[in-house]
């Protein structure tokens, strides 16, 4: 015989294939008997029409096409005797689906067989029905399903049940026909027809709220007396698992029961006594009594409210929680996690149970008994909880010490009782997973420790310690080397010593010794050892006596191939060299970080970032500028809360920052241009040295000058301590213009003085409050009308002095702005003095565009931060 005919046998075909060494080999076997079956299928052959069915099926299995032999499936559904049918339908659940067109084909067959005399092959039809019924397919066969749901035989009610099932998740609008006989079926003794009856009963609670209030009205108190019986019911052979009656019916009706009592309060104590009893007989040494049990516990805490009953299913979790298997414990810390929001009180008392499974050696468990652990912590829980998690962090698998670490910080930061005790958690995080901190945590840090003014000393000493020892974790060292630098007197001092602390003695070179071993660290990246360069700039003045050698440490870092450190090395040699009379004012402590900015911005309340043409995103709130990635610097705080948020251009960002009209129209060019490749964004920052070619119509802002008693460029340094890089500014054409970086604040560099040019222009009240009044006097220098100087002259009419008063003022591009110095910090009460500050702009769009400002002015009164803001457009139209 020929081996690739129709007359093969499948199991010489199967044989044939496997024993074949490549794909290509089987390819080729498949190939030729696809072409044996395609040749009987022409000559309509009867005989082995049921072999190449099965052949069909079998290549269908390994992948291979095979839709050529649907048609054969018809044919065999189509013929009278039952082993044909049998093969057919088989053939037709295997090679088609709902979605082929000739299905249609079959309806007629199917409905003729719904009705056959013969109950085998009434049960074969049902059985393809319900695994490939498309929609209308139900429409049409569903009264014939719904009358084999009474038929004499149980087999047949039972998969006229499955079928049931199918059409109405097809048609949920038939669900209606199917309720009265569903409910019949909940009678039946047969435990098949029963579990399939209530399947039915639960699927037609879901898609019909009629037949979900049915089943509660006339179906509940059997569906409980039948749920007693089973678990009361004596040994029975037949249905026993594991010394357990019918499991699988016992998790059916409780399931029902859980859909019933949702949402009703009769339903609900109509089932309390059952659940109750199913709880506590059934054994949970076995895990078919585990399964009823979880299912039992998932109905008590999805029907409503029974506080007894809770506790009892909550400790049934607990019990699972001991168990050995795996499994078990992992859907009971999901069950838990769910029961928390309705009892977490008794969720906390087997806190300890769920503390032991976060240092199980289950992956997935360890996971998910942390996000339990997480949601159970509370303000009153949270030190011991805290203490037993880094506890653990300590001897941790290094792949889990990641999500271990974020949920611990996450907690400290969340439910933190005081700043000293934050502190001390976040040290312990950092000295021993400090390179699996994300940079928010250890900024986040950093502000706290800056808002904790009597914990500096604390802090500073506490970080050198831990340095000792974990100097390999860097996020430890960035906050130990930024506390050194700011606090670095204090920790030579030992100034604010706490009754805790133990006596420690560090001289200002054990200072120095540290930032300078981070600077020299060859696992440290950028950012580190350019913190650690602002904290040696700071030390510089903090410790006179090692002055020389912080200067020899940052000159011997002129040479580095790394342009970031090279150029911080050449600018600092700058201030230590050239700048002594600044250099004090330069490098004192950072102001006091606001934590709501701070938490504001992370939780993405404040505008987002814009994107410039190096790919940088610079968040420009207000007219700041600042890296995104160092959100802890917001040295000016120019953001506000109620900014209006940028849109995706760059004129209708100024147009909301300034609240100016800068449309299209309005630029002169008629396009909003990006900034170009040559614009410093550091010297756009500080508003020193921008040359001609810069100043485009492009609506990006020239951001800010500010001042501080005599310390203009104090902030604007320590601006450098997070950012990650900051462009060289190259040289073009040696204009005299590009100045270089710092000694554009030097001595010499003073600007003009007003002259009045003979041009009377009138003074304007350019702010005024309940509690400040501004005013601008004008005047231009001679020959050169583009730049006006501005006298700002600040008057307090309120019967408190002001402290630390600052006046920032931001402008747009085409405008370029300077300040000079503040005549003061301190602005007397009731208009018995005042403060003067000079301004000097220079209008690039002169005699096209006047000029407009933004300012904001923040002052203290009797310790009690205070800002003012506003807008001024009042400007003289020739200035």
């Amino acid at each position: 015989m020929n081996p690739f005919s129709s007359g093969t046998r499948l199991r010489d075909m199967i044989r044939a294939i496997r024993a074949c060494k490549t794909a290509a080999e089987e390819r080729a076997v498949v190939r030729k008997e696809c072409a044996a079956i395609r040749a009987a299928i022409n000559e309509n052959d009867h005989d082995y029409r049921h072999r190449n069915l099965a052949k069909l099926m079998f290549i269908h299995m390994l992948g291979y096409p095979t839709h050529f032999g649907q048609m054969e499936c018809l044919k065999s559904i189509a013929s009278a005797g039952f082993p044909e049918k049998r093969i057919g339908y088989l053939g037709l659940m295997l090679l088609l689906d709902e979605r082929q067109e000739v299905l249609m084909l079959v309806t007629n067959s199917l409905k003729q067989d719904l009705n056959h005399t013969n109950q085998y092959i009434v049960g074969l039809a049902l059985c393809a029905l319900g695994n490939i019924c498309s929609a209308e397919m139900a429409r049409d066969l569903a009264p014939e399903v719904e009358r084999l749901l009474q038929f004499r035989d149980p087999n047949i009610r039972k998969k006229a049940a499955l079928c049931s099932i199918r059409i109405i998740k097809k048609v949920p609008d038939l669900a209606e026909n199917f309720i009265n006989p569903a409910a019949a079926l909940l009678k039946e003794k047969h435990h098949g027809v029963l579990i399939t009856g209530i399947q039915l009963c639960t699927d037609l609670c879901k898609v019909s709220t009629e037949a979900l209030e049915f089943f509660r009205k006339k179906c509940l108190d059997s569906l409980v007396r039948t749920l007693r019986e089973v678990v009361n019911s004596p040994y029975a052979p037949e249905y026993d698992i594991a010394g357990i009656t019918d499991p699988f019916l016992h998790i059916r009706l409780l399931r029902l029961l859980r859909v019933l009592g949702h949402g009703d309060v009769d339903a609900s104590d109509c089932m309390n006594d059952i659940l109750a009893q199913v709880a506590t007989k059934t054994e949970s040494n076995k895990n078919a009594g585990n399964a009823i049990l979880y299912e039992c516990v998932e109905t008590i805490m999805s029907i409503e409210d029974n506080g007894g009953l809770r506790v009892l299913a909550i400790n049934i979790l607990g019990r699972f929680l001991s168990n050995r298997d795996n499994n078990i414990r992992y859907v009971a810390l999901n069950m838990l996690m769910k029961a928390i929001a309705v009892d977490a009180q008794a969720v906390q008392r087997h806190r300890a149970t769920i503390l032991e499974c976060v240092k199980d050696s289950d992956a997935s468990i360890r996971k998910r008994a942390l996000e339990l652990v997480y949601l159970l912590i509370n303000e009153s829980n949270v030190k011991p909880l805290t203490k037993e998690l880094i506890d653990y962090l300590e001897v941790s698998d290094q792949e889990f010490k990641g999500d271990l670490t974020a949920k611990i910080c996450s907690i400290v930061e969340r439910f933190s009782p005081e700043k000293i005790w934050y502190i001390d958690q976040m040290l312990k995080v950092l000295s021993e997973a400090g390179n699996f901190v994300k940079d928010e945590v250890w900024h986040a840090l950093i502000v706290v420790i800056s808002n904790a003014s009597d914990l500096h000393g604390y802090t500073v000493r506490a970080l050198f310690r831990a340095f000792q020892t974990s100097a390999e974790q860097e996020c430890l060292v960035r906050v130990a080397v930024w506390c050194i630098g700011e606090y670095g007197d204090m920790l030579v001092n030992n100034v604010g010593m706490l009754d805790m602390e133990d006596p420690i003695t560090v001289t200002e070179s054990d200072a120095v010794d540290v930032v300078e071993s981070a600077i020299r660290h060859h696992s440290l990246d950028l950012t580190t050892k350019a913190m650690a360069m602002i904290a040696l700039l700071k030390l510089s003045s903090r410790f006179p006596s090692c002055s020389k050698r912080i200067r020899d440490i940052i000159i011997q870092l002129k040479g580095s191939l790394v342009l970031e450190l090279q150029q911080r090395s050449i600018e600092f040699n700058s201030i230590l060299d050239k700048h002594q009379n600044i250099r004090s004012a330069l490098v004192e402590r950072m102001p006091v970080l606001d934590e709501a900015t701070f938490s504001g911005r992370r939780a993405g309340s404040l505008p987002p970032t814009v994107s410039t043409m190096g790919g940088t995103s610079l968040s420009l709130p207000n007219g700041v500028a600042k890296p995104a990635a160092a959100p802890l610097v917001d040295l000016l705080d120019l953001s506000a809360d109620d900014a209006p948020a940028p849109s995706s251009s760059g004129g209708d960002f100024l147009q909301d920052l300034l609240g100016v009209d800068l449309s299209p129209a309005s630029v002169q060019s008629g396009t909003t241009q990006a900034p170009k490749a040559g614009t410093d964004v550091l010297l756009d920052l500080l508003s020193i040295g921008t040359p001609p070619s810069v100043q485009s119509n492009s609506p990006t802002l020239d951001i800010l000058s500010t001042s501080q008693d005599n310390k203009t460029p104090v902030a604007a340094l320590d601006g450098l301590n997070s950012m990650p890089s900051l462009p060289a500014r190259a040289s073009s054409g040696g204009s005299a213009s590009m100045m270089d970086l710092l000694d554009g604040f030097g001595p010499t560099d003073s600007p003009p003085k007003p002259e009045d040019n003979g041009s009377a222009y009138p003074s304007i009240v350019a702010f005024k409050s309940s509690a400040l009044k501004l005013t601008f006097d004008f005047s231009k220098p001679p020959g050169n009308p583009q730049t006006t100087v501005i006298q700002a002259t600040f008057t307090n009419l309120s019967p408190d002095v002001y402290t630390d008063f600052i006046f920032q003022a931001a402008v747009p591009k085409f405008l370029q702005l300077h300040l000079d110095p503040a005549s003061g910090n301190t602005l007397p009460a009731s208009g018995n003095g005042s403060i003067t500050q000079n301004l000097r702009v220079t209008n690039s769009q002169h005699g096209k565009k006047s000029l407009v400002m933004r300012i904001r002015i923040a002052y203290k009164v009797n310790n009690k931060d205070t800002l003012e803001e506003g807008q001024i457009n009042n400007f003289p139209r020739d200035l």
